[in-house]
């Protein structure tokens, strides 16, 4: 899985040099400058935004820290996640449950468990039968859930979740987008430890550039 991690750069190449995405020059210190700019959902709140995958061990680690820092966000900043696929069968699998879980407001409650199951139970969730049983044991409503995760709404959350993900120049997870502007991880900043603080500051800077 670490090379899954890794190898989506080769994917995307093509698609980000023809949108014109920010280059290494255009690299601050500790993160990347988005070019063009992206538009937001909240027009009256800095938005974050984690692109990860169930698939990429380093978002399983960054994942019981992020979600603590987001549950202290000030008011007006609002954070969601993209799971992105990068194409991959097995990444879209875990994709389109995240969105299946998200409209049963299922998803905050099972995200860092699914991790767990994946990275440290070692259960194959990316095999259909496996991830059904499994949301099913979990006291999801098994039909509900499968209605929701073979929707035309999940299937186009999914396909726009990775079209803003190349957008925004996304090319390893997990990734950190503040309000369009700004990209940046734990690789960018020097680790998990540095990224919440430098987070900090773009968010302050973000909202500043919005009058916010």
């Amino acid at each position: 899985m670490n090379t899954f991690c890794r190898s989506a750069r080769a994917l995307l190449l093509v698609g980000l040099f023809s949108m014109g995405m920010a280059s290494a020059a255009d690299k601050g210190i500790d993160y990347i400058p988005i070019i063009p700019e992206q538009p937001t959902d909240s027009v009256k709140k800095v938005e974050v935004v984690e692109v990860f995958s169930y698939a990429c061990p380093h978002c399983a680690s960054l994942a019981p820290t992020i979600e603590s820092w987001a549950r202290k966000l000030p008011a007006n900043v609002t954070y969601k996640r993209i799971p992105v696929s990068f194409g991959r069968p097995q990444w879209t699998v875990m994709s389109k449950a995240y969105y299946a879980l998200e409209s049963m407001n299922e998803a905050d409650h099972l995200h860092e468990k699914i991790f767990n199951a994946i990275h440290t139970e070692r259960l194959n969730l990316f095999s259909e039968d496996i991830l059904f049983n499994w949301i099913e044991k979990q006291g999801v409503n098994r039909q509900k859930f499968l209605d929701a995760y073979n929707s035309f709404a999940v299937q186009s959350k999914v396909a726009r979740g990775d079209q803003k993900s190349m957008a925004y120049g996304v090319d390893a997870v997990p990734t950190i987008i503040i309000d369009g502007k700004y990209r940046t991880s734990p690789s960018i900043a020097g680790g998990n430890a540095t990224l919440f603080p430098l987070l900090d500051e773009l968010i302050k800077k973000a909202a500043k550039e919005r009058g916010l």
